[in-house]
């Protein structure tokens, strides 16, 4: 193939490769299996270069993605082919492939649609995948010993980022080392990008093991990719807070498992719980409290709206902290508030 390829983000790592073709007939992919696509359908569609920028694409351009699957509430879901294929979609514009089962949201925006043409294939002729796997570490709690606040949401788009950001650009007003990890969701670097340019001294996401996505994930391998992730926060600058945002909301599988997990939750210091409107707000805590997860603070989409904090303040006894409140370092003192009351509560 002598045409140029537009390589994604989730692609970075992939150098040299050579594209077998006979392969689309015969081969079934999984995550993370490098394919070259040709463009049949934009849909006015994009992808994200391997630096992160917006790259057009049109018909007939080739590009390359790898395999992954999709759980977004409010635009789609989307998974790795069980059989050899040839049409696919681009599930994420991070540069994820795969198969189209829903759509979702209002708009319904179809995504381009895509023909699978070879599958990158390293000098031994297997199939690159861009999943490091043998590089996580074992989860081991213990060895985590920066303070982790995880950043929570009621949903997809409930605000789970921007409280992130603005909590460690806040901790970085006040003097203190903060990193911030995204553990689960699709490949996208936006999200890190935005919270390091808000404050935090570090940023990192799960794409650093090169996971196209997390969806479908085993437990124990978000455990490892998170001490993973961990560890080269804690390397890197030492923090003494890391925000540790898990993608989507509450009753979304992976993060369902790791809420529900006590080794997990062991290793967290403390939990703050975004949510787009005040019901998600008190049916979101009712749900965290079966759980026996109590956030020492709510924040989110709601805020945006002073009439839905009034409500909000009415009904809850948890502090609900604006963006301004967060980035003033309002969030501090009810961290130690509530680490306070936890300490009494666990003497009593």
């Amino acid at each position: 193939m002598e045409k140029r390829i537009k390589k994604s983000f989730a692609c970075s790592k992939v150098e040299q490769f050579q594209i077998d073709e006979a392969l689309v007939s015969s081969y079934t992919p999984k995550m993370g299996d490098v394919g070259i696509f040709k463009v049949l359908k934009p849909n006015g569609g994009y992808i994200l270069n391997p630096s992160g920028t917006n790259c057009d694409i049109f018909e007939d351009d080739y590009i390359m993605l790898a395999f992954g699957n999709r759980y977004a509430t409010s635009q789609l879901e989307g998974y790795v082919p069980e059989s050899p294929v040839s049409n696919c979609q681009l599930l994420g514009r991070g540069g994820v492939a795969g198969s189209l089962k829903s759509l979702s949201g209002v708009n319904k925006k179809v995504p381009s649609e895509l023909k699978l043409v070879g599958y990158a294939t390293n000098y031994y002729g297997e199939v690159i995948n861009t999943i490091q796997k043998e590089e996580l570490s074992l989860f081991s709690p213990l060895t985590i010993n920066s303070k982790v606040i995880l950043s929570i949401g009621s949903t997809m788009d409930s605000g789970k980022t921007t409280t992130a950001a603005y909590l460690c650009g806040g901790l970085s007003k006040a003097g203190y080392k903060t990193a911030y990890i995204k553990l689960t969701g699709t490949a996208f670097p936006k999200d890190a990008k935005f919270v390091y340019d808000r404050g935090a001294d570090f940023a990192i996401d799960f794409t650093q093991f090169g996971y196209p996505s997390t969806f479908l994930c085993e437990k124990e391998e978000l455990l490892d990719l998170y001490q993973s992730l961990v560890n080269i926060a804690q390397d890197a600058v030492a923090p003494d807070y890391i925000v540790v945002e898990i993608a989507d909301g509450i009753l979304q599988r992976e993060t369902n498992m790791l809420l529900n997990d006590r080794r997990f939750m062991s290793s967290v210091h403390q939990v703050i719980f975004s949510c787009g409107d005040s019901l998600s707000v008190l049916s979101g805590l009712q749900v965290l409290d079966k759980m026996n997860i109590h956030p020492f603070a709510v924040a989110g989409l709601f805020t945006a709206s002073d009439l839905l904090v009034a409500e909000t303040k009415a009904m809850i006894d948890t502090p609900v902290l604006t963006l301004s409140d967060l980035l003033k370092g309002v969030s501090i003192q009810h961290l130690k508030t509530s680490v306070q009351l936890k300490s009494k509560a666990i003497a009593a």
